[in-house]
């Protein structure tokens, strides 16, 4: 039996959106000839990932639903669209098995985390009202954008092998260091050889950065040196295309720098840094460097990021067309 939502109506859409975490939704037409050729590839991704209230494949007829085709500026046939928490989180235009191979991947990435930490709703944070855990409040005006982080593309360096993926910094759950959870796999990262990490997360459209929050789940002030700390000194660099080595990062000027005391952290764990907005307009990619962490250990600790601020908006304007025929076909 299939497990794909037809969509009858904008308010049905409006509800899946609503009761589901990520929703893949299907633009497509009767009359279409590559929407008929990839809708058995759709149909057994919706087989295989679909999880209740996490998950939801829908298929939208846009001769039918006409109105929620225009809502999502929905301009060539077919068109996949990935909603997280209701917001468009991806996009593919046309037929092309490639491309909805690369969103299917960052897909299960996403339902690997959904189920391990992503039921968590509640925290301190009392900002956006939104699914994810926070560990400090909002700023007023300004929302999580965390979800903008382009995963797939995020690379981590110096970290423990044996600790959690560049992923878990990102996951939607609250950490199990603050919740007493015991994870089947560690949600954290740790550094490596010394106390020095460098992040490179590329976004999937271009942000406006207001705050960084950095949450650190583990003890501090113990005497073991194999606690691991949480970071003191953290440098930011904007727009870089790729991530940077560890000498680069040390001689580059940052685009700021932080130097992070007992003070800034809360009882969640979790440090509400600000960043001089002035200088964190219009970003495609931020690099994070731990330059060293607070204590006389060898390794630092990342429970958690959250980027704070507001996304630019994708406008896709253009005449409705089937992608794959040739004009006149």
């Amino acid at each position: 039996m299939s497990k794909t939502v037809n969509i009858s109506s904008p308010s049905q859409f409006n509800e899946v959106l609503q009761g589901s975490k990520l929703v893949v939704a299907d633009f497509y037409a009767d009359w279409c000839g590559p929407c008929k050729q990839v809708a058995p590839v759709f149909e057994k991704l919706s087989q295989d990932l679909s999880r209740p209230k996490l998950v939801t494949f829908v298929k939208v007829n846009t001769d039918q639903q006409k109105d929620v085709a225009q809502a999502y500026r929905v301009t060539a046939l077919p068109t996949f669209i990935v909603f997280r928490n209701g917001k468009v989180a991806d996009k593919v235009q046309g037929a092309d098995p490639i491309k909805l191979q690369a969103v299917v991947e960052k897909l299960s990435a996403e339902v690997q985390n959904l189920s391990i930490g992503g039921g968590e709703s509640s925290g301190s944070g009392s900002g956006g009202g939104g699914a994810s855990w926070r560990g400090a409040d909002l700023p007023r005006g300004y929302t999580d954008i965390t979800d903008q982080v382009e995963l797939r593309y995020c690379e981590l360096l110096n970290v423990d092998p044996d600790g959690g993926s560049v992923r878990v910094l990102f996951d939607t759950g609250k950490p199990s260091a603050l919740s007493g959870g015991k994870p089947a796999s560690k949600d954290w990262v740790e550094s490596d050889t010394d106390e020095q990490l460098l992040l490179f997360m590329p976004f999937q459209s271009m942000l406006k950065l207001h705050t960084l929050q950095a949450s650190h789940g583990s003890a501090h002030g113990d005497d073991d040196e194999d606690v691991p700390m949480r970071p003191r000194t953290i440098k930011l660099f904007t727009n870089k295309p790729h991530n940077l080595g560890f000498d680069e990062a040390e001689d580059l000027i940052a685009t700021q720098e932080f130097e992070l005391s007992e003070d800034d952290w809360n009882a969640e764990g979790t440090a509400n840094i600000p960043l001089r907005f002035v200088k964190f307009q219009n970003i495609t990619s931020l690099v994070l460097f731990v330059v060293n962490g607070d204590g006389d250990g060898e390794k630092t600790r990342v429970d958690r990021l959250r980027l704070i601020g507001e996304t630019g908006e994708k406008r896709e304007m253009g005449k409705l067309e089937k992608i794959g025929d040739e004009p006149g076909e």
